[in-house]
């Protein structure tokens, strides 16, 4: 059953705003509720108090992947575009690994290394943990391969039932998206003002906070508009919600409370929850930056190769 023959289903312009409030009915009055801590509880953390947590800890990425892609998938016997689906990883990780070789040392800090291995990655600025390059590995991976499982069998009545059909009617994939430059714009000026006139300390400049806007926001410039029929917005949703869940349990209450890493304030926005050791905004936002961008370009490059057409004729349409 195809999305549009799922009776009661809305479009797929109207899909995204419900996503939208269904992230807002449950971010606005966590914001609401978490702001009511004016005084957080203090973590009283002896010496070495979580050997090699940073390590162990990612099997909360591991673990969905080993699951998802040995055990669900295959006993359903459910098919994945495995060209579109590893093309799109080595799109995406490359990305996260530059982050950290380019960032790493100008937004966060890793006060304890005793979490980690010990073993040094190549970094601008100092070597960082060998744990940050798996990380972003290992969160793409689990991230795509979730929102597949979810498109492809758990919620695929409300996928393109006939994908290679329609991908064919696609003149051309690259499209301007207005609407994605004004969101994005708006929201680096906002930042940068909030920090200058609103912020605890206006020292430095949110950073880290334009590069996820820019991150998520640029494939979105180019191909929201094509990709928009083709996600799957409840897979979109239900993966969005699952990875902030691993997010929020990981950062909060884990990683940033005992010095796994943490984040340089001065390039940050200048909003931190209290209540989770002062994590910031950008910790909770970089998820959904990273599930919208990674969703938009898997369905980009799946339309490209459902379409059976060259990179350059997909992307710009056909010669006149």
């Amino acid at each position: 059953m195809s999305r549009s023959a799922t009776i009661g289903s809305p479009s797929s312009r109207v899909s995204v705003w419900i996503v939208v409030a269904m992230l807002a009915m449950v971010a606005v009055p966590a914001a609401l509720t978490l702001s009511t801590v004016r005084r957080p509880a203090v973590l009283s953390v002896s010496p070495d108090p979580t050997p090699h947590g940073y390590t162990w800890s990612l099997l909360l990425f591991i673990v969905p992947i080993v699951v998802i892609a040995f055990w669900f998938l295959p006993r359903e016997g459910v098919k994945i575009p495995q060209k579109a689906f590893w093309r799109t990883i080595w799109i995406l990780v490359p990305l996260g690994w530059g982050l950290d070789f380019f960032f790493a040392h100008r937004f966060f800090r890793f006060p304890y290394r005793g979490a980690t291995l010990g073993i040094s990655a190549p970094a601008l600025g100092g070597s960082v943990p060998i744990e940050e390059y798996i990380f972003y590995l290992t969160g793409f991976i689990a991230v795509l391969l979730i929102y597949v499982w979810l498109d492809e069998y758990w919620l695929a009545a409300y996928n393109v039932a006939d994908y290679p059909s329609e991908a064919k009617k696609i003149r051309r994939l690259l499209q301007f998206h207005p609407t994605s430059v004004f969101l994005g714009v708006f929201l680096i000026v906002l930042a940068i003002a909030y920090k200058d006139l609103f912020a605890a300390s206006s020292e430095g400049f949110p950073g880290y906070f334009v590069f996820l806007v820019v991150g998520a926001f640029l494939p979105s410039t180019g191909f929201f508009r094509t990709a928009r029929p083709f996600i799957n917005w409840r897979a979109f949703s239900v993966t969005l919600f699952l990875v902030l869940l691993i997010s929020v349990v990981w950062e909060a209450t884990l990683a940033v409370p005992y010095g796994w890493w943490g984040y340089q304030e001065a390039q940050m926005l200048g909003i931190f929850i209290g209540a989770w050791s002062r994590l910031p905004i950008e910790a909770v936002c970089v998820w959904i930056a990273v599930t919208y961008a990674t969703t938009i370009i898997f369905e980009i490059v799946k339309l490209w190769q459902a379409s059976g057409r060259g990179i350059r004729d997909a992307l710009w349409g056909a010669k006149e």
